[in-house]
């Protein structure tokens, strides 16, 4: 069966993998100069786009043919393209908007740390830090447009499985929930809509709440149900609620970091209460998944890492939490369910 199986198996196979990488700037490209939008309800030539953006025709009719051999955009006519199915989520504002995680993903912020992947495997370290001289959090404080961007990635990774979220577990049994690390509270927003007797506290770092109110997600009819509160979750967690949620927070961290984190949501975590992990729980199976690719770009871009479930109960174990759930969300996501172990 091995010989049969090895037969099937041709050099094509590997440099089509290596391929991904011009996709996704072809991706970034377009999603950048907003070309989806241009397009809108007719065909339009790569000669009227590349005058309307002022860029090189024949670089943008190139990067249009590649894209549409993919399935991205449709050629209607020589040199002429319309939207599809997929090119459809490249556009601005519409359900399901992957154009901010586009953009990010092919920013040097995110792109350019997989330059330098042996850096990484020789060390063990982020191969971001080696290049931008600090962390990704520091550095994202101190280039407020690159963190804009970042934002924008998040809210749209948010919302694409947001309502997945506030449907797969019972939040509202909890009365309260704190969603550490919460962002621009786009996720708080969504599970406090879909749960009306939840009240629910936004906790972040003071520019980043900043930003939260900026954006206005928990505002309206949410504001009378909810708050923001300072954090720091690598020294202290307020107290107050009795489910705690952080959602693609640990994966962040190497162990010892995230055990520090996990002991400070024990410190606020009531006897009573719930830590909710909103994380890929990798399979012990090599198979293909979400969380594997994510789990590389965390060793290069933060020094983190995606856990397997006996990982997690592992972790949380050694922080003061009893694993007791795993529900699996659409979009391979787990929500990982805690208990507080009592003192």
């Amino acid at each position: 069966m091995a010989p049969e199986t090895a037969s099937r198996a041709t050099p094509a196979q590997l440099l089509g993998m290596a391929n991904g990488v011009v996709i996704q700037q072809c991706l970034y490209a377009v999603a950048k100069l907003g070309l989806a939008d241009l397009l809108d309800s007719r065909p339009r030539t790569a000669s009227e786009l590349a005058g309307e953006l002022k860029i090189n025709e024949q670089a943008l009719l190139r990067v249009m043919r590649l894209l549409t051999s993919q399935g991205v955009f449709e050629e209607t006519a020589l040199g002429a393209f319309a939207h599809t199915d997929l090119s459809q989520y490249l556009r601005t504002g519409v359900p399901g908007s992957v154009r901010s995680v586009m953009i990010f993903r092919g920013s040097q912020f995110f792109f350019a740390p997989f330059g330098e992947i042996l850096y990484s495997i020789q060390t063990g370290q982020p191969a971001r830090e080696k290049l931008f001289g600090m962390n990704a959090f520091d550095y994202l404080k101190k280039n407020p447009e690159m963190a804009r961007i970042f934002d924008d990635a998040m809210t749209n990774m948010s919302e694409l499985m947001g309502q997945a979220i506030a449907n797969a577990y019972d939040f509202g049994a909890w009365g309260s929930v704190m969603d550490v690390g919460g962002g621009n509270g786009i996720l708080l927003a969504t599970i406090l809509k879909a749960h009306r007797g939840l009240h629910g506290v936004l906790a972040d770092l003071p520019h980043v709440l900043e930003r939260a109110r900026e954006r206005g997600f928990l505002g309206g009819e949410l504001e009378a149900r909810c708050e923001m509160k300072p954090c720091d979750f690598l020294q202290q967690i307020p107290a107050g609620c009795r489910a705690y949620m952080m959602k693609s927070v640990v994966h962040d961290w190497d162990d010892e970091r995230a055990h520090k984190i996990l002991v400070n949501c024990r410190r606020a975590v009531p006897e009573d209460g719930v830590l909710l992990l909103l994380e890929y729980a990798l399979s012990n199976a090599n198979s293909p998944s979400m969380g594997r690719f994510v789990d590389i770009a965390m060793m290069l871009l933060t020094g983190g890492r995606e856990r397997t479930v006996q990982e997690y109960r592992e972790l949380l174990s050694d922080s003061g939490f009893r694993l007791n759930q795993v529900i699996a969300v659409p979009g391979d996501f787990s929500i990982i369910e805690a208990f507080p172990i009592s003192n």
